[in-house]
């Protein structure tokens, strides 16, 4: 991971240079944005993980209902 180093100089470093580019009144909105988008990602990622394990479920339910079927 490339940013694994950062320590808090960094952190704070990268704050102070956020707030000079966006400016104090900006930077509330620019986080709740993230934390947004972050929340959506991150439901979408279990929807996408949610979505391929019931695929499988699925899919062994059909293996198994099409020998019983056969007979």
């Amino acid at each position: 991971m490339p940013f694994g180093n950062i320590g808090i100089g960094g952190l704070v470093l990268i704050l102070i240079i956020a707030l000079i580019i966006f400016g104090p009144s900006k930077l509330p909105e620019l986080g709740r944005a993230f934390g947004r988008t972050l929340s959506e990602f991150k439901g979408a990622t279990r929807g996408l993980v949610n979505g391929e394990d019931e695929g499988k479920q699925e899919d062994e339910e059909a293996k198994k209902a099409a020998p019983a079927a056969g007979k």
